[in-house]
């Protein structure tokens, strides 16, 4: 597959001297050149997206065509018509047993103090100036975004960056750490209430549920022990206490504290110990693995969540060839596996079992016209997403977001203009309906 996903990172903005940082082609050493301009041609039409699932859920949202979104800069928000922008927090905890009120005095991370004056702490509620009371680092962001038109969304990546432990199996111990735990359930509910009655969009924890169903010889959320009741008896009494208890909690407290946000799990091609993604074997049941995914995912909650997340890659494919040598190309004319039309089967399966529309999210960013260097790397899935915007939707797709998986790969500042340029060729030929039939 791609790096093995126990040793993946996220890329997530940071506080820096106390201000704020808001922050394939075949299996070839020659890929293909990149789709041309347009879209999706003869073959998709729109279909009656008043019956489907991915039409009912934008037009919560106020929109009627494939979102467009990603990780970016204040200038590239600005620069093109995106429908939404994503932030990452991934970072520590607060010490204290529930948040702090105050940045500048009486709160530390980890030890550290959270004041200016202590150079900043690891917690995301104080990347901010201190005299301003913890949480603006997300206020501001939901604002901004707002501002611009856009739906602010926000991946909640904490419980193995705030752990200590090791990435995969280890962290999943300390969620059965009453301590932890309630500082980490009391984190979460202090973000929901920063986002209060704003529409916003929520990804809770990517990864950890794969974890949570690759590790356990069963595959059940049940056979993981999580301290559930002790961490959070208000708001978690009732759930049981392990994995899946957590899920469910952790679902139920946005529609307390969040009413008018969505929220989605995030489902992973690799979490039944095969990384369908990547599969090259032609008879290989690819709707029944992704029906294990969501099965599970079911089992955590998600079938009271509102979307579902799916990925195609955390790093561009040029960086895993020149870094790894693997090849993680998807090939764009979908006649050599691993390629784009196995993904969207994948995807659309999980949809289906799930009955919630699927939403891209951290689609690399590279093209094929950069150099394969550092922050430069190419890669075809912007290119090959919007020129075939009907697949997505055809699959259940209601998203497309774009963004680094760290800090060495292309961003949409660094990737010489393309995204800026493609998404403003998707919206000026009017967006992709939601439901088509092929």
């Amino acid at each position: 597959m791609r790096t093995p996903a126990l040793f993946r990172r996220k890329c997530w903005p940071f506080l820096a001297a106390g201000l704020l940082a808001v922050a394939g082609c075949s299996d070839s050493s020659e890929p293909g050149g990149e789709p041309g301009p347009g879209t999706d041609g003869p073959g998709v039409t729109p279909g009656e997206g008043s019956d489907c699932l991915g039409a009912k859920f934008l037009t919560t949202l106020g929109k009627n065509t494939v979102l467009v979104g990603a990780q970016m800069e204040d200038d590239t928000a600005k620069a093109a018509p995106f429908d939404v922008r994503y932030l990452y927090l991934a970072a520590g905890l607060f010490d204290s047993k529930d948040a702090c009120n105050s940045c500048a005095s009486g709160c530390t991370s980890d030890g550290a103090s959270c004041s200016n004056s202590g150079g900043g702490c690891g917690w995301w509620g104080c990347w901010q100036y201190d005299q301003e009371p913890p949480g603006a680092y997300v206020r501001d962001f939901i604002k901004a975004a707002q501002t611009n038109g856009q739906i602010p969304f926000i991946t909640y990546y904490e419980a193995f960056q705030a752990s200590g432990y090791t990435e995969g199996e280890q962290q999943l111990k300390a969620l059965n750490d009453s301590a932890f735990l309630g500082r980490y359930l009391a984190d979460w509910r202090f973000l929901l209430k920063q986002v209060g009655q704003e529409k916003a969009l929520l990804q809770i924890e990517p990864d950890m549920w794969a974890y949570l169903q690759f590790f356990p010889k069963d595959g059940k959320a049940q056979s993981t022990p999580v301290a559930v009741k002790a961490a959070n008896p208000t708001d978690c009494g009732s759930q049981e206490n392990n994995g899946a208890g957590l899920g469910k909690c952790m679902i139920a407290m946005v529609r307390k504290y969040a009413p008018n946000a969505k929220v989605g799990l995030h489902a992973s091609a690799w979490a039944t110990k095969t990384d369908v993604s990547q599969n090259t074997d032609a008879s290989f049941d690819v709707a029944g693995e992704a029906n294990k995914v969501a099965d599970f995912l079911l089992s955590v909650g998600a079938g009271d969540t509102d979307f579902v997340t799916v990925e195609a890659s955390d790093r561009d494919a040029g960086w895993y060839e020149k870094t790894t040598g693997s090849a993680a190309w998807w090939d764009p004319e979908n006649r050599k596996l691993p390629h784009f039309h196995q993904a969207f089967t994948w995807a659309k399966a999980v949809s289906t079992r799930l009955g919630k529309p699927h939403i891209w999210w951290q689609l690399p960013v590279g093209n094929m016209s950069l150099p394969n260097s550092n922050q430069k790397w190419r890669d075809n899935r912007v290119d090959y997403f919007l020129t075939h915007p009907g697949e997505v939707a055809a699959a259940g797709g209601v998203g497309m977001l774009f963004g680094a998986g760290n800090y060495e790969q292309t961003t949409p500042e660094s990737d010489g203009g393309n995204l800026v340029k493609r998404v403003k060729t998707y919206k000026d030929a009017g967006g992709q309906a939601a439901c088509v039939k092929n």
